[in-house]
């Protein structure tokens, strides 16, 4: 009996067979199930599709976090970069728009494991393909593939900010002096690079009370250094300031003298005959003012305006007494220029 029973509790060869032929199909199925995870879900073109969803969501952080996007100083430096080249702009809320209607087109395999892979995609009106260079990193779980760019798709937008410092890109203002010092942060135009996502389209711009800038829209693609320029100008605002304070300065300064050649002003007369009363000045007409950017501030250029004087002068020819009233022509230029506190410095010239 216990000989029996020793019998029954062996599995037979064809039992032994079936089990391991079922241990087999289920790795082959297992193998072939992750074999199609790192060929879809986890293969480098799905890798490239996630970053160029991301920016298309306007989830710019995520973006930014992907695997070889960010720059470290090496690869600054290597591309010509300051070491403090401004991240301002790596954050939602900033793109005017990102890759609609993406396309794999192909995806090329090379021997040392990375990949190259094509997608094509709709930025703003223009169809554009662009060739990701992708490298293989650390597997998942030691089995699922994971992808890095092998050169960072970040795009370099180099920003002219004309006549004002400042200027906006989406809902963030930024500041071009943000890195510098010394002299460079009184200069009337400043220029500063910044890393943007990319592939990407940015409109830059700027609009204050006393300055405005026409928007500009700039394509930013992968790998590439773009250029925008902001140049603000003087609003309609600006220039009623500065001709409030012109008119202030020849009506309550200069015309208030009670001189032919009133101190510090752009008109006067000179007289043969002897002045017998005060001289009366009055502005016919102000200049009217305009202003145009120069090198260092906004620029008046000499503009006609018209005084007239009425004095009371004695001949000294032959003793008579009469009243001159006469126009006297003069022009006025100066300086405009916005402090950092918000107000305006004029300075004539």
């Amino acid at each position: 009996m216990g000989s029996s029973g020793r019998r029954e509790g062996r599995l037979s060869p064809a039992a032994i067979a079936g089990w391991t032929g079922l241990a087999v199909m289920v790795v082959g199925a297992f193998l072939a199930a992750l074999g199609g995870l790192n060929q879809s879900i986890y293969g480098a073109p799905a890798f490239v599709e996630r970053y160029l969803d991301a920016i298309a969501s306007d989830d710019i952080v995520s973006a930014a976090a992907t695997p070889g996007v960010r720059m470290d100083e090496g690869h600054l430096a290597a591309a010509g970069l300051p070491a403090d080249t401004s991240t301002a702009m790596l954050r939602s809320n900033v793109i005017d728009a990102g890759p609609e209607d993406v396309r794999i087109i192909s995806d090329e395999a090379h021997e040392d494991g990375g990949h190259t892979v094509t997608a094509s995609y709709r930025l703003d009106a223009s169809i554009v393909q662009t060739e990701f260079e992708v490298e293989p990193i650390e597997p998942l779980y030691g089995v699922l593939h994971r992808w890095r760019f092998s050169t960072s798709p970040l795009a370099v937008i180099q920003v002219t900010a004309a006549h004002n410092p400042l200027f906006t890109v989406g809902s963030l203002t930024l500041d071009t002096r943000a890195t510098k010092s010394g002299d460079d942060l009184t200069a009337f135009s400043q220029t500063a690079p910044y890393l943007a996502i990319a592939p990407a389209a940015y409109e830059f711009g700027y609009d204050s009370t006393l300055l405005e800038a026409v928007p500009a829209q700039v394509i930013a693609e992968p790998g590439t250094t773009a250029e925008a320029t902001v140049d603000a100008l003087p609003t309609e605002a600006f220039v009623e300031r500065v001709q409030a304070k012109v008119d202030e300065y020849l009506e309550d300064q200069c015309a208030s003298q009670r001189v032919l050649q009133p101190a510090g002003c752009p008109f006067g007369v000179v007289i043969d005959d002897r002045v017998v009363s005060e001289p009366v000045w009055t502005i016919v007409e102000s200049p009217e003012v305009t202003l145009v950017p120069g090198d260092t501030t906004f620029e008046m250029p000499p503009t006609p305006g018209v005084a007239h004087i009425s004095v009371d002068v004695q001949s000294l020819f032959d003793g008579t007494f009469s009243t001159l009233e006469q126009d006297e022509g003069f022009t006025l230029a100066l300086d405009a220029t916005v402090r950092p506190d918000g107000s305006i410095s004029i300075q004539l010239r």
